[in-house]
């Protein structure tokens, strides 16, 4: 975006309290290439563990490739068809402390000083080394999924931010989902897996009911 424009407190929870899981869309509206491109920015600009960006976001628009992942993929049976974009959200499974990625990422993108990039590795492998993920490829890349649940929110409420709607997926076969992809060269030779996928576009219709959430007091406690 151009400009920066100040956006009110009222402004956000409005379109937090429109936003909804969005079933089937307007397939005749289709998301601008501006507009699409400040919702993946909002995911890249998303915080992750130090920096890393463990995730990658593939943009599904080739109709073939949604009818393959049609069959997969039961919560998405009326986004595929209707969605203007389809994202799936992959996460890294090479983020051990000393992965090439994990050193190359602090050299060349973050340009981290030798001395520092060998101290954040350290503090990397202590984390790593207490919660059990170097010993577990299932946990390291649970890791990395949580984290791209982060750019997954901060894209969806961008979205909303402009009137665009979305709907979050998990409801797919992650084996055969993580096949096609690659077959489609995806995947960058088990450097990734599928983590979530997110339907983007614009509404056919209201939702049938309003929206209902818990009441704060039993969501917050204070101490």
């Amino acid at each position: 975006m151009d400009t920066m424009r100040e956006i009110s407190k009222e402004q956000v929870l409005a379109a937090l309290q429109n936003r909804h899981a969005t079933k089937v869309f307007d397939s005749a509206r289709l998301i601008s290439d501006l507009d699409a491109q400040y919702i993946l920015e909002a995911g890249r600009l998303s915080p992750s563990s130090i920096g890393l960006e463990p995730w990658k976001f593939v943009v599904v628009q080739n109709r073939q490739l949604r009818n393959k992942l049609k069959h997969l993929a039961l919560g998405a049976q009326g986004q595929l068809d209707t969605a203007s974009h389809f994202v799936i959200i992959l996460a890294r499974t090479n983020v051990q402390y000393n992965s090439p990625y994990v050193l190359d990422h602090m050299r060349q993108v973050q340009q981290m000083p030798e001395e520092v990039v060998q101290y954040i590795s350290g503090a990397l492998k202590d984390v790593q080394q207490v919660r059990g993920l170097l010993d577990d490829e299932r946990l390291l890349y649970e890791w990395s999924a949580k984290q791209a649940y982060i750019a997954l929110g901060n894209m969806m409420t961008a979205a909303a931010l402009i009137g665009i709607d979305s709907c979050p997926i998990e409801g797919f076969d992650y084996a055969e989902v993580d096949r096609i992809l690659a077959d489609e060269g995806l995947l960058e030779n088990g450097n990734f897996q599928s983590a979530v996928m997110m339907a983007l576009g614009y509404r056919q219709e209201e939702p049938k009911r309003a929206k209902t959430r818990s009441d704060m007091e039993k969501l917050v406690a204070w101490r």
